[in-house]
């Protein structure tokens, strides 16, 4: 849904798909193959000024065991064996995928591999993402990407490897490369037990102008990260329970300010260690219940005498809805708390909440409804603590087969801790994706950011328009 940067900023991504691949009777695995995912990316300069991205769609069985206050569909209970397969018209507007517009991909062995390359251009309203000194300008970006995963019988291993080189006409500070290997991996242990693994190794640049870039930057600052999820699930008829362990490991580099000097983000390096548990309980093939647990310790570096560390918890419960096509979706609460070892931080805590629903109203029209509270943190050169609440709204329609129109909406409120300052943010974006055939597609977008801070050096609007061309095999 939406505009979906390629700036490659965000650890996220593990949850799209859209095949199904997996052992006969037992749960099926839909992943989305990377020249698909090259396909709904829009390349661009991200200016994500939100603390709470837009996501896309379901994370399915048994991918929400490691992303625990996603949404997961309620489990099918019919006969596995009789099962037939599901038809595209009654897949997700995005996720379908049409006879003829599927990859081909290159088969060795029992391997399945899936190349693509995706060259697009961008026009930028303000790229410093900056309301005193406002400047536009135009960039290129070429995207490489190798999808490879296993066609074994029971276990499997899915790998993705791409780059990104985005280079601007006028403003060299902004060029930036992005490198990531990251995969999925489960092992069937028993009928109902399965061990999940998932990794990522990266060097990514996050943006001018997001939340957590220096407010002077005018270049994106460079990062390496490494992280990986280790999760134990098991299902008992009704029941589906998980136990997993995840840590993500920065390392901050330095970015360059507006005089020249340069901003050095040391300060910003460590680790972050998460433990988190979910409970599914199936009620009915309409209804169920929830509930997931994450803790959290933040080992930051900080700067002397301001540490970042910090040690938290998020809790939710609540109830899953399937109604046929019709609507699906999860609406939980909870309760949050961070506390920072930092006085001037101190601890954010309250009451959360989380809601994801879809509305399908005909075969041809997704509808799709997010709101979200969390704790986060941020820096502007100081560390402070972001709660952040965000409402979204978005559709998809499907206007002829190999063609999507995307709409959405939201805003949020972000209350900074350690800080005097609250922020407004509003956004909407356009996209259209077109299917040439099985090799190619085209797609364009539009996306408007605006944001108000009660600190003006913060407060900023732009606009960003651009096409991609992506070939895949």
């Amino acid at each position: 849904m939406g505009f979906e940067s390629a700036s490659l900023n965000s650890s996220e991504g593990s949850g799209e798909r859209s095949r199904s691949i997996g052992a006969p009777g037992r749960c099926r695995f839909n992943l989305l193959p990377a020249p698909a995912a090259a396909i709904l990316l829009g390349l661009g300069s991200s200016a994500n000024a939100q603390a709470i991205p837009w996501t896309n769609g379901e994370f399915a069985s048994p991918w929400n065991a490691q992303k625990i206050f996603e949404p997961s569909s309620l489990p099918d209970r019919t006969d596995p064996d009789n099962r037939e397969e599901i038809p595209p018209e009654d897949m997700p507007v995005k996720k379908r995928q049409q006879p003829g517009y599927e990859p081909v991909g290159i088969r060795a062995g029992s391997w399945m591999f899936n190349p693509s390359l995706t060259a697009g251009t961008f026009y930028d309203s303000n790229v410093f993402a900056s309301n005193t000194t406002q400047r536009s300008d135009i960039a290129a970006v070429i995207e490489p990407t190798l999808r490879a995963h296993s066609l074994w019988g029971r276990h499997g291993v899915d790998l993705k490897l791409d780059a990104q080189q985005t280079v601007y006409n006028q403003n060299s500070s902004l060029n930036q490369t992005n490198a990531s290997l990251k995969g999925n991996g489960w092992i069937d242990i028993t009928k109902d037990t399965m061990l999940l693994g998932s990794f990522q190794i990266a060097h990514l640049n996050e943006g001018v102008g997001t939340l957590s870039s220096p407010s002077n930057a005018i270049s994106p600052t460079p990062y390496n990260l490494m992280s990986g999820d280790v999760t134990l699930r098991r299902e008992f008829n009704r029941l589906t329970t998980s136990v997993g362990f995840r840590t993500d490991s920065y390392d901050y580099q330095s970015t360059r300010a507006q005089d020249g000097s340069v901003i050095n983000q040391d300060a910003r390096d460590g680790q972050i260690y998460a433990l988190h548990s979910r409970i599914d309980y199936a009620i009915s093939s309409t209804l169920g219940w929830f509930g997931g647990v994450e803790g959290n310790q933040r080992d930051i570096k900080g700067t002397p005498g301001h540490t970042l560390d910090s040690q938290g918890y998020r809790a939710l419960s609540g109830i899953t809805v399937g109604l046929s096509n019709l609507i699906t979706g999860e609406f939980g609460a909870g309760y949050v708390q961070q506390r920072f070892d930092d006085p001037s931080i101190g601890m954010i805590e309250g009451p959360s909440y989380r809601a994801r629903l879809t509305w399908r109203p005909t075969r041809l029209l997704d509808v799709h409804f997010n709101a979200e509270q969390l704790v986060t943190q941020t820096t502007d050169t100081s560390a402070t603590g972001v709660l952040a609440n965000a409402v979204q709204l978005g559709l998809d329609y499907e206007l002829r087969r190999n063609v999507i129109l995307s709409l959405a909406g939201g805003y949020e409120n972000d209350r900074f801790f350690g800080q005097i300052r609250k922020d407004h943010v509003l956004t909407s974006d356009t996209r259209v994706k077109y299917l040439v055939n099985r090799f190619g597609a085209v797609s364009a977008y539009y996306r408007y950011t605006k944001r108000d801070s009660d600190i003006p050096v913060f407060t900023f609007d732009k606009h960003l328009v651009g096409m991609n061309v992506t070939a895949q095999f």
